[in-house]
C-alpha cells in the first residue's frame, strides 16, 4: 500500500456556504484548496477521518444533514459505486482501540457532513469511505487506528486521508467555551506540528487539555500521524514528506488549521508502484 497525502481542515458549518448565508469564512477557500491537492495527489481512494460520538465506518451510502443549523440540506458522503470492490481500508481498528458499529441508519456526524462536503467541492468522484474517531481516544488508540486503516488498504493502493478537525475553541472571551490562557499555545503546537510534518508533535498533544480546550480536532490528527509512522516508520528521512500550512487563525475564537502532507516519492508515475 502507499499512502500518498493528507489534507487537513476544520469542520465548522459554516464552511458550507448555504450554511454561512454570506458570512465571509476565510477557511473556505484555503480547505477546498487543501482538497483539491489531495485530489491532485492522483490516489485511489480517500478515508474522510473525523470526530464521532463512537468508533465508525461509514460508506458510501451514508450521508450527513445540516438540518440542525436552519438549513434543509442533506451530504452525501460518495457516489453508490464509489466503494463496490470488497476489500475496505477500515473494516475494524485493533482490539486497543475498541470496535466501530456500522449498525443502524450511516447518518453522518458533522465533521464528516463538511468532510463530504469538501469531497464534493474539490470534485472528487472516485471511491471514499470515512472513519469516525471518539474524541477520548487517546494518542495510542488513534495512532492504532491510523495504522490499522494502512494495513487494511490493498497492497497497490494508493491512499489519500481528509482529516478533520478544529483546534482549541477557548482562544477569546467570546468563544463558545469563553477564554483559556492555554489554548493559544495548543494550537500553535498542533500548527508547528503540521507545518513539518511532525507526526511525534501530533502525538504529543495532551488529551486532557485537548478536552479542556475544546479540541476536536486533537483524535483525528492523532490518527493521521499513526499512518504517517506506519507508512514510513519513525526515523523517515525529514525531505520524504513535503508539508504546507495553507491556514492557521482563529475566528469566533476557535482554531482552524489548513494543511496539506504529501510524500515525494508517491508522486510519480501510478504504474511504477
Amino acid at each position: 500500500m502507499t499512502f500518498v497525502a493528507a489534507a487537513v481542515c476544520p469542520h465548522p458549518p459554516l464552511l458550507v456556504p448555504e450554511v454561512g448565508r454570506g458570512e465571509p469564512v476565510a477557511a473556505r477557500a484555503a480547505a477546498v484548496e487543501a482538497v483539491r491537492r489531495l485530489v491532485a495527489s492522483r490516489p485511489d481512494r480517500i478515508v474522510v477521518v473525523g470526530d464521532a460520538p463512537a468508533a465508525a465506518v461509514y460508506g458510501p451510502d451514508a450521508a450527513g444533514t445540516l438540518a440542525g443549523f436552519g438549513v434543509d440540506l442533506t451530504v452525501p458522503l460518495g457516489p453508490p459505486s464509489a466503494l463496490e470492490d470488497a476489500a475496505d481500508p477500515v473494516t475494524s481498528p485493533p482490539s486497543t482501540a475498541g470496535s466501530p458499529s456500522t449498525a443502524g441508519s450511516p447518518l453522518l456526524p458533522l465533521s464528516l457532513t463538511v468532510g463530504a462536503w469538501l469531497l464534493a467541492a474539490a470534485g472528487w468522484g472516485g471511491a471514499r469511505a470515512a472513519l469516525g474517531v471518539p474524541a477520548a481516544y487517546s494518542p495510542k488508540q488513534a495512532a492504532d487506528l491510523g495504522a490499522c486503516v494502512l494495513e487494511r488498504t490493498a497492497p497497490r493502493e494508493r491512499l489519500g486521508l481528509l482529516v478533520m478537525g478544529d483546534g482549541s475553541a477557548r482562544r477569546t472571551l467570546k468563544a463558545p467555551g469563553g477564554l483559556d490562557e492555554r489554548a493559544a499555545a495548543f494550537d500553535a503546537a498542533a500548527a508547528a506540528a503540521l507545518a513539518g510534518p511532525d507526526p511525534a508533535g501530533l502525538l504529543a498533544l495532551d488529551p486532557t487539555l485537548a478536552a479542556d480546550l475544546l479540541a476536536a480536532g486533537r483524535a483525528s490528527w492523532q490518527v493521521l500521524a499513526g499512518v504517517l509512522v506506519a507508512a514510513a516508520g519513525p526515523d523517515q528521512p525529514s525531505g520524504a514528506w513535503t508539508s504546507d500550512l495553507l491556514y492557521d487563525d482563529a475566528p469566533y475564537g476557535v482554531g482552524y488549521l489548513v494543511a496539506v502532507w504529501a510524500s515525494r516519492d508517491a508522486r510519480g508515475d501510478r504504474t511504477a508502484r
